[in-house]
């Protein structure tokens, strides 16, 4: 499917309203799906990987992504984790400019938002400077999000959606480790089994599931690292059996990726700071998803919002 790229030099001779409505404005996936008699619809964005800093303009490219993110009109949104940048190995005074520069794009999108916790939003899990560790790293993160919890669970369009908590922290060398625990698997088990088993269902972790992307990068024997991937995936994905899974959305890789097993498509979302700020990372470019869900079909398009990256 072909991706629209809005350059900066077509940016630079029209208002950031108009750059959201050129980013989105030629968006075809929802027209690729027909419209199913008496079926679910809708319409979503999928941003992930923002990495929030307030250094090389990168506000001004936060406030562009939120521009062409709300010219696609979205029914509503998810952001797919690691909001800010190095929140896990910095204090909660070195991050707070980073949530101050992340809170004004999140607060300029204007449909809802459905938060994803990433391993960056985790604040002084295992601080760097001497600073003590928190006692609750995401409790920052809560607060920012108004969330009781980090894991939770909503219904939009006739699609029930499960927002997952997959960063748990291990202080081993790789500082931590992607994992569902035992705890939200419970949960998970519970709400399945209130449901009927063909309702569509949505699963939103920041963490991979499923990917390709060590096979594809590094060869088709790589190992994906723990702290890159969820390391019980499989018990994951077996609470799912005989139910209808249509989708796994995930963040993490900063690569868009999709992946379709066992009739469930995994998409990871690219990254609204590409490279870390630095451009593209593997490929693909500054940017964000956008979703038409038709039934059982998923339509799926990665839009680049047209940053060039400042960051030496």
């Amino acid at each position: 499917m072909s991706r629209n790229v809005l350059t900066r030099r077509k940016f630079l001779g029209t208002t950031l309203t108009g750059a959201g409505a050129l980013a989105c404005g030629a968006h075809k996936a929802s027209r690729l799906l027909p419209e199913p008699p008496g079926g679910s619809r809708l319409r979503l964005v999928f941003f992930t990987d923002i990495h929030a800093r307030t250094e090389w303009e990168t506000p001004e490219a936060m406030a562009i992504a939120a521009e062409a993110i709300n010219a696609c009109k979205p029914d509503l949104v998810i952001a797919g984790g690691d909001l800010i940048t190095d929140g896990f190995q910095s204090s909660a005074e070195t991050v707070a400019p980073r949530w101050d520069a992340y809170m004004k794009m999140h607060s300029a999108i204007r449909s809802p938002i459905h938060p994803v916790l990433g391993n960056h939003d985790l604040v002084a899990a295992i601080p760097e400077d001497g600073t003590p560790p928190s006692a609750d790293p995401r409790a920052i993160y809560r607060a920012k999000m108004g969330l009781e919890r980090t894991w939770y669970a909503f219904d939009a369009g006739g699609y029930r959606f499960f927002i997952l908590d997959s960063v748990q922290v291990t202080g081993d060398e790789l500082k931590f480790e992607g994992r569902i625990p035992q705890g939200q698997l419970d949960w998970l088990r519970s709400e399945l089994a209130a449901l009927p088993d063909q309702r569509p269902l949505v699963v939103v972790t920041h963490m991979p599931l499923l990917t390709g992307f060590y096979q594809a990068t590094e060869g088709a024997t790589a190992p994906a690292p723990r702290n890159r991937v969820v390391v019980n995936s499989k018990e994951v994905l077996a609470l799912f059996e005989g139910r209808n899974l249509l989708l796994v959305l995930q963040g993490h890789l900063h690569v868009n990726e999709r992946v379709w097993w066992r009739g469930t498509t995994f998409i990871t979302g690219g990254a609204v700071c590409g490279k870390w700020w630095r451009g593209p990372w593997q490929g693909t470019e500054e940017g964000f998803g956008v979703l038409t869900l038709a039934g059982s079909q998923v339509g799926w398009e990665y839009v680049d919002y047209g940053w060039d990256a400042k960051r030496p």
